[in-house]
């Protein structure tokens, strides 16, 4: 193979993925900035976009470069192999199909926050029919017709199956429940309305702080307001958001640390490999669990607030004024059954990811029909989270996923989970004394690591390999549960 047949093959999967972040940036600016009457030219904006993106990943001279390539180290082993995978998936999908996959999940977005608004199921379920119309179609276009779900999963986790995340979730709620339900008998309890009338301005002010300590580079991000927090681009452009509660400073602040776990495994990923393999994430389970682990292990931490307290309670004299450090400290770890997943402290969220997951997984065996899901639905988070919502917006309609088609991605959520507290285990061996740095504000180390062992293999390993590689071990539930005994033990079950 010469350097000049590599350098055609990169260049090609360059364009791809350029294409992708113009895609990426426009559905950013759709959820923050579009003007509301706006909606029907970005849905063909976004139709047009995804199928030049797809007309460029299906270039003959891609197929035919990596059918005489042979990698000479095995960085262009790894390129070579995933963009063949890539390239097996994409051809098998007609340009057609695409665009119009792209068309629906725009208007079935805009649908979802009409119907979000006003509570209404029914309104939103033909949309979500014809997702999963489209998720069962692209399922059998690319051979999976007989294990649909394992293909949603396998798109945002490659190698991962419905069947091993049952065993995973099952053995992880097995120990989860017992906790729950002593944490729930205990009698003590977080502080209620502690935080009332926290300005905005200043809110903003404290995060952006915050997210500068833990790595975030600005100058190649920002951060926004959208009506569901997220992280959107890659690389060289990060674009992240969040949301205002002036009595609930805490919403915005964790929001914002989670979608900055996002951007820091973006902005870790290598940038001269930016558009191949090397320069792109493993997975969505290993994306949440930066995300994951820098939300909940750093920054509900001790550590963490024995360095930020003093700087919030500066900017928030008079509102902090009522209230101690302990007080403080367990609101910021309160644990309280809630209908809402992304309001959920880290006991109870995998009782929520669990739910998603047996939906879905009926959903695409047939055994669900989408006119019935809010019933479902209700009935799981009674079973599971002792809560029934009174009506579709705290309940089925609460989560933006399903309105982008992203079916398979809410087992990432859990996987992420999982994976952030065996990787928080680890480099727990490697630096024992890694929380001294935090009560300094420094996070340096741990950032280091985790652009060592995670950012900088892009796609090198699958994300259960990688968890291997790292950690020497199979992913487990066990380090999971240990974290939150350790983590809300001393809390709750004194």
């Amino acid at each position: 193979m010469s350097s000049g047949d590599y350098q055609c093959l990169v260049s090609r999967l360059k364009r791809v993925h350029y294409l992708g972040t113009a895609v990426g940036l426009l559905g950013w600016d759709e959820q923050v900035n579009l003007p509301p009457d706006s909606a029907d030219l970005r849905a063909e904006q976004l139709a047009l976009l995804a199928e030049l993106q797809h007309e460029a990943a299906v270039d003959p001279q891609i197929g035919a470069l990596l059918k005489n390539l042979v990698p000479v180290n095995a960085d262009q082993a790894v390129v070579v192999r995933e963009a063949q995978r890539d390239y097996d998936r994409v051809t098998k999908v007609p340009a057609s199909f695409v665009a119009e996959k792209a068309r629906h999940s725009s208007a079935a977005y805009h649908a979802w926050v009409a119907s979000k608004e006003k509570s209404d199921f029914a309104a939103f379920a033909p949309f979500l029919q014809k997702h999963l119309d489209i998720a069962l179609q692209e399922a059998s276009l690319l051979g999976w017709g007989d294990r649909p779900y394992d293909y949603a999963i396998d798109k945002h986790d490659p190698g991962v199956t419905s069947e091993k995340l049952t065993a995973l979730f099952g053995e992880l709620q097995a120990g989860l429940v017992p906790l729950v339900r002593a944490i729930a008998d205990s009698p003590v309890r977080a502080p209620i309305g502690v935080f009332r009338g926290f300005p905005i301005e200043a809110q903003r002010r404290f995060l952006r702080e915050v997210t500068e300590k833990l790595g975030f580079n600005y100058r190649r991000g920002r951060i926004d307001v959208s009506l569901h927090p997220f992280c959107e681009g890659a690389g060289a452009d990060i674009r992240m958001t969040t949301r205002f509660d002036p009595d609930n400073p805490l919403d915005s602040l964790f929001s914002s640390i989670h979608e900055t776990g996002h951007g820091l495994y973006e902005q870790g990923l290598p940038l001269k490999a930016q558009g191949t393999p090397l320069g792109q994430n493993a997975g969505m389970g290993v994306h949440e669990s930066q995300s994951r682990l820098w939300e909940n292990q750093v920054a509900r931490s001790h550590s963490f607030w024995a360095f930020f307290e003093p700087r919030f309670r500066g900017i928030f004299p008079q509102q902090l004024g009522h209230v101690s450090s302990d007080e403080f400290y367990l609101a910021v770890n309160e644990v309280a059954p809630t209908l809402i997943r992304v309001d959920s402290d880290e006991v109870h969220y995998n009782l929520h990811i669990l739910l998603r997951f047996e939906i879905e997984r009926r959903l695409f065996s047939g055994e669900l029909a989408v006119k019935d899901l809010p019933a479902a639905w209700n009935v799981l988070s009674q079973d599971l989270l002792g809560l029934t919502p009174d009506c579709d917006r705290m309940g089925v309609l609460q989560d933006v996923h399903w309105a982008s088609g992203s079916f398979g991605y809410f087992p990432s959520y859990c996987l992420g989970n999982m994976i952030a507290a065996q990787l928080w285990f680890t480099v727990g061996q490697v630096f024992p004394d890694l929380e001294t740095d935090f009560a300094k504000g420094d996070f340096a180390r741990l950032l280091g690591w985790l652009r060592t062992q995670i950012h900088e293999q892009g796609r090198r390993y699958q994300a259960l390999e990688l968890v291997r590689q790292v950690t020497g071990e199979e992913l487990t539930p066990k380090y999971l549960l240990r974290y939150l005994q350790s983590r809300y033990g001393p809390l709750y079950l004194k």
